[in-house]
């Protein structure tokens, strides 16, 4: 059995289901992130495996233990929240120590463990500051070492980076999944945040309207999306119209009639001279990325989104005819959505 499994877990609100008959199985040490739009009910899951909301059908299972209806307390779970939820009034090195002197553990292993967890997170040198004189970046990590402290047989985060700006998302995203990797503790993780979702997982579980609709590696999941929902969320996408040839290969269909939808990734789009490639168009406006000129392409199929990598070249201009190109097999059928957005 998973070390941690959910076992058809619903909850309703009235006539409202929030999350429906959900199954999941996360192995010992994995990192598994829970990602979707708000309303999809990945929040949902997450609180009622922490236990703050209560269960309307199914299980939760932990390491062979059904603690369904088990208070939050017992479980014994380590949870971060998007607010830090940090005690101002307290310091570092206490506020990690609060859940320890709450379960009454000696006070020397206590100094032994929050020395050891601080350490461990790179802010044993600001043990005896204050959460106002720290960074957001830090203040995460005082919040990170709270819930490790406690050494919890699982991790929750619930959209722990929503609050820091862009650069330091990026820079706590590794920072989490060192720090997970050298504990090796079971991790499951909320996010909306697709590249966040994508850059630390082991294993991504999509979400849309109360239901788990894929769950793959952080690659597989990008290059093999299952649903147009998918497809669309999990990076960018151009929906084309397609069809099988008599030998059964797919192709895109240019009358723009087809009775397959096909997902192109922007990266995989290759724009060459006017007259040239599978596809011709006009760039209808472009995009600097830094890294990347983003390109939208008129074409006799609607607007496509063309990536670039910026080598130092100038860009196209706007008005500019050109060919659009690309290798079959990097199509991808879609499934009809099974359910609404």
């Amino acid at each position: 059995m998973a070390f941690v499994q959910l076992e058809k877990l619903g909850k309703r609100y009235g006539e409202i289901d929030a999350v429906v008959a959900t199954d999941l199985s996360v192995e010992k040490g994995e990192f598994v992130s829970l990602l979707g739009p708000s309303g999809c009910g990945k929040t949902t899951t997450l609180q009622m495996i922490a236990g703050f909301v209560d269960v309307t059908s199914g299980r939760i299972v932990l390491d062979g233990r059904d603690i369904t209806h088990a208070k939050p307390a017992s479980r014994g779970l380590g949870v971060v929240f998007q607010s830090y939820a940090l005690f101002p009034h307290m310091t570092v090195k206490d506020n990690v120590a609060f859940g320890l002197r709450m379960r009454k553990v000696p006070s020397a292993e206590i100094q032994q463990r929050v020395d050891r967890v601080l350490k461990l997170v790179r802010l044993h040198q600001h043990a005896e500051r204050y959460p106002r004189e720290l960074s957001g970046g830090q203040r995460q990590r005082v919040a990170l070492a709270r819930a490790l402290v406690i050494q919890p047989p699982v991790l929750l985060l619930d959209e722990p980076l929503s609050n820091l700006d862009a650069n330091l998302r990026e820079e706590m995203q590794f920072e989490i999944r060192r720090i997970q990797r050298e504990v090796g503790i079971t991790t499951l993780m909320v996010t909306h945040d697709q590249s966040e979702a994508l850059s630390i997982s082991d294993r991504v579980v999509v979400m849309q309207a109360g239901r788990i609709t894929q769950i793959d590696a952080p690659y597989t999941l990008y290059e093999h999306p299952r649903t147009e929902f998918i497809s669309g969320f999990v990076g960018k996408a151009n929906l084309l119209p397609g069809e099988r040839d008599n030998s059964g290969v797919v192709q895109v269909c240019n009358r723009g009639e087809g009775d397959l939808t096909l997902s192109l990734r922007p990266e995989k789009i290759d724009l060459r001279d006017a007259g040239q490639g599978r596809l011709q168009g006009k760039i209808a406006s472009r995009f600097f990325l830094g890294s990347q000129w983003l390109y939208s392409v008129a074409t006799a199929l609607g607007e496509l989104c063309v990536v670039r990598r910026n080598d130092g070249s100038a860009p196209l201009s706007e008005g500019t005819a050109v060919g659009l190109d690309w290798d079959a097999a990097l199509l991808r059928v879609l499934t009809v959505d099974e359910v609404s957005a």
